[in-house]
C-alpha cells in the first residue's frame, strides 16, 4: 500500500482552558496526570521541523486554549520559519492587542476564534464561563490588525435555533470564512448526546438559511456547513481517511490520526519524544492499524464509497459498538444503524425546553461534573 504525505498538523499544545464547553473535543479525561508533561518549547520546535520535511502544509495551534503557553509566539516563529501555514484556534479570552501584534510579529497566518452563540448569556451558559464580550473584542482586533478571520461556532440543539443571528454575527464582524459543524458525538458530545442532539427542523431550517445567506454574500464570505453523522446516513470520512491527511499531537507528545483516537483500546500512539515524525507516519502500528481497505468488515469491503468515506469514523465505531473495526454506525448499511436512529428519534420526541435540559460540562479534574 503506498503511503502518500500528509498536508495538516494539529498541535494540541495544552488541554488547558478558560472554557467548560459540554461539547468539547478533548478527552474526557484530559485532567489525569498523563496529559500534564507538556512537550517543550524545543521538542516542539523540532516537530516542526519534522512536519515540514513530512510534507506538511499547515498548521493548527489548538488545544485546549492554546493560548495558555507562554511560548506561543516563539512556537509561530519556529512553525514560521519551517514554512508552514499557521493558524490559531482560540476561545480568544486573552487575545489582547500586545499578544495579538506578538504573535503577528512572530508570523502567525490566521486567527480562528470560536463562538458558542449569538446571544451573549447562552453563548455564556454553554461556554461555562463569561466570555461572549471577550470573543466580540478579540474578533474586532485580529480584524484592525489585517490577519484573516475565520468564526467557528458548533452547533446542536441548544443554539440551532439562533442560526440567523449567528450568521448575522459572522457577517457583523467582517468574517473572511464561517464554519458552522455540527456537534460530533465523541469526547464530551457524547457525554451529553441528549442535551445537544438537534431535532431534524432544527437543521432543515438552518440548512435553508444559511443557503439563502451564501446566496445573499456571495464571495464575500466562505462558509462551511457540516450536518451531523446522525443524519445524514452516510459517514464521514474521518479526518480524511485514517492516516492519509491529518496528524495530531497530544500536549505530551503522542501522536495520532485523529484527536479523538485515544478512545480506541489497544493502540499504541508512539511520542516524538521517542520517535520521529516520519517514522510514526510511515511504520506506527496505530497509523497503519486502519489504513487502506483491508482492514473493513462487510458491507464496507464492497461499497462503492469505501474510496470516499473510507469506513466512516473509527472512534465512532468504538464508542457505539465497542469495536473500532465496526462499520461506522451512522451508516444506513451498518447492522449497527440502529444506534443512531434509535437516539435520533429520542431526540425528535424531546419536548423539554432546550435550556433545561442539563449539562455536562468539561472539567480538567478527570471526571464529567453536572450543572
Amino acid at each position: 500500500m503506498q503511503i502518500g504525505n500528509p498536508y495538516s498538523l494539529v498541535a494540541e499544545l495544552t488541554y488547558r482552558c478558560p472554557l467548560r464547553c459540554p461539547y468539547c473535543s478533548n478527552p474526557v479525561d484530559c485532567g489525569s496526570e498523563a496529559y500534564k508533561t507538556e512537550l517543550t518549547t524545543e521538542e516542539w520546535s523540532r516537530v516542526f521541523a519534522d512536519a515540514s520535511a513530512l510534507g506538511v502544509l499547515q498548521l493548527g495551534f489548538t488545544g485546549g486554549e492554546p493560548m495558555a503557553r507562554r511560548d506561543l509566539p516563539e512556537l509561530v516563529a519556529s512553525a514560521a520559519g519551517h514554512g508552514l501555514y499557521t493558524t490559531l484556534v482560540t476561545a480568544a479570552l486573552t487575545l489582547d492587542r500586545a499578544r495579538a501584534k506578538r504573535l503577528q510579529e512572530a508570523g502567525l497566518d490566521h486567527v480562528q476564534i470560536s463562538f458558542q452563540d449569538s446571544d451573549p448569556t447562552n453563548s455564556d451558559r454553554i461556554a461555562g464561563t463569561r466570555s461572549w464580550d471577550r470573543k466580540v473584542e478579540a474578533a474586532r482586533l485580529v480584524r484592525e490588525l489585517d490577519f484573516p478571520l475565520t468564526i467557528n461556532v458548533v452547533l446542536h440543539r441548544q443554539n440551532l435555533d439562533n442560526i440567523a443571528e449567528i450568521l448575522g454575527l459572522a457577517e457583523s464582524l467582517d468574517a473572511d470564512r464561517l464554519e458552522l459543524a455540527n456537534t460530533q458525538y465523541y469526547g464530551w458530545a457524547l457525554e451529553n448526546r441528549a442535551a445537544l442532539l438537534p431535532s431534524r427542523e432544527q437543521l432543515e431550517r438552518a440548512e435553508r438559511l444559511v443557503a439563502e445567506f451564501r446566496a445573499r454574500l456571495g464571495a464575500r464570505m466562505e462558509i462551511l456547513y457540516v450536518i451531523p453523522d446522525y443524519f445524514d446516513n452516510q459517514p464521514k470520512p474521518c479526518s480524511g481517511g485514517w492516516a492519509r491527511q491529518t496528524i495530531v499531537i497530544s500536549p505530551h507528545g503522542s501522536v495520532m490520526p485523529c484527536h479523538a483516537a485515544s478512545v480506541i483500546p489497544g493502540l499504541e500512539f508512539d511520542n516524538v519524544r521517542d520517535r520521529s515524525l516520519e517514522w510514526i507516519w510511515v511504520h506506527s502500528s496505530a497509523f497503519n492499524k486502519f489504513r487502506g481497505s483491508d482492514w473493513m468488515p462487510e458491507p464496507c469491503r464492497s461499497c462503492p464509497q469505501k474510496e470516499i468515506d473510507f469506513g466512516g469514523c473509527r472512534c465512532q465505531a468504538m464508542l457505539l459498538t465497542g469495536d473500532p473495526a465496526a462499520t461506522d454506525p451512522t451508516c444506513m448499511y451498518s447492522p449497527h444503524h440502529h444506534l443512531v436512529v434509535d437516539a435520533r428519534e429520542r431526540a425528535q420526541r424531546s419536548e423539554a425546553p432546550v435550556k433545561l435540559v442539563p449539562l455536562v460540562y468539561r472539567s480538567m479534574k478527570g471526571s464529567p461534573a453536572s450543572k
